[in-house]
């Protein structure tokens, strides 16, 4: 970590702020909210800003950025905006455009992190996820390794500082980073992360390459109907939880997100409630004890909220394997 404490040096030697704010909401949140919970976002201290063509919202992400630069709230160099490459665009040839189109939305020069948001390549084209008059998904066949070379050259070219993945489990992994040629190894894995999916595996495996694990679905998940098994527990009302929340006077949002940042992962706190919004900067204002850390790490059942489970029958679905 750097002096300030709040942001991890990437393997490319850039840096990203420890918490990030996830721009995410159900289709029924009108765009008009974004733009207007990324601007409080800002204002309330969030540097880091997370976001994807998938959501659709990049556009009014964008003019709430550049409203804060423009009113001298921040400086571009002092937001880390994260995009992500989406499934439709993994074919090589794709990758340049889809991140053009992102930048030409944002109206920025760059992204400061662009990443493969999943690793199931689907049919190229318009619609966001593709399928068959059974409703089935339409899978492309393509090889990650390829995608990897495609978002290298985007780094190259200055459209992005650093590259990364995100749902990506270390056989994957492993696959990009034992690549022939490889130019730049991935300086990151963001994956569902919480109490109850710890990904003590994964994210041993990834600090062994020195890739930073970021961690969405932080606060257990929002309950979309089309991704969230809704017979899942909710992971803020868990008894430990709210004990450790009870004796630092804090939340259980909060102890959740800092239990991640005290085990050097990169946190995305995603609310598009202000008085959360607000909250959840102070997670720099408390400490957990190893006894708490312990504690949380018990609660680890392997509950995974976001399956994706539409593209479960695609040879590189990703989460068959442990990790």
């Amino acid at each position: 970590m750097d002096p300030k404490g709040q942001r991890v040096k990437l393997n490319d030697g850039h840096f990203i702020p420890v918490l990030g704010f996830g721009t995410f909401a159900p289709p029924e949140v009108p765009k008009s909210e974004a733009l207007e919970v990324t601007k409080f976002a800002i204002e309330a201290g969030f540097r880091h800003i997370d976001s994807a063509h998938l959501y659709q919202n990049e556009e009014q992400v964008g003019q709430a950025i550049r409203s804060k630069i423009a009113n001298g709230t921040v400086k571009r160099e002092d937001i880390f905006y994260t995009s992500k490459l989406w499934s439709t665009s993994l074919r090589p040839e794709l990758v340049r455009p889809a991140l053009e189109k992102s930048l030409n939305n944002l109206q920025l020069d760059y992204v400061d992190l662009y990443i493969i948001h999943f690793p199931v390549a689907l049919k190229p084209g318009e619609a966001l996820f593709p399928t068959d008059e059974n409703g089935k998904a339409i899978f492309d066949s393509v090889d990650l390794c390829h995608t990897w070379e495609a978002l290298e050259k985007c780094k190259d070219a200055g459209l992005t500082k650093s590259i990364g993945v995100s749902n990506f489990n270390h056989k994957q992994l492993e696959k990009i980073l034992n690549k022939p040629g490889l130019k730049y190894k991935p300086v990151c894995n963001q994956v569902e992360c919480h109490p109850y999916l710890n990904q003590s595996k994964l994210l041993d495996f990834c600090k062994s390459h020195d890739i930073v694990l970021v961690a969405y679905g932080a606060l257990g998940s929002q309950r979309i109907k089309e991704w969230v098994n809704p017979n899942l527990p909710y992971l803020l009302e868990d008894p430990v939880l709210s004990a450790i929340a009870k004796k630092h006077k804090q939340t259980p949002a909060l102890v959740a997100l800092r239990y991640q940042i005290q085990r050097g992962v990169v946190v995305l706190a995603k609310s598009y409630n202000k008085k959360r919004i607000k909250e959840n900067i102070q997670v720099f204002d408390f400490e957990l004890t190893p006894e708490d850390m312990k504690a949380i790490d018990g609660l680890n059942s392997n509950i995974r909220y976001n399956e994706i489970l539409l593209c479960v029958g695609h040879p590189d679905y990703p989460f068959f394997e442990e990790y």
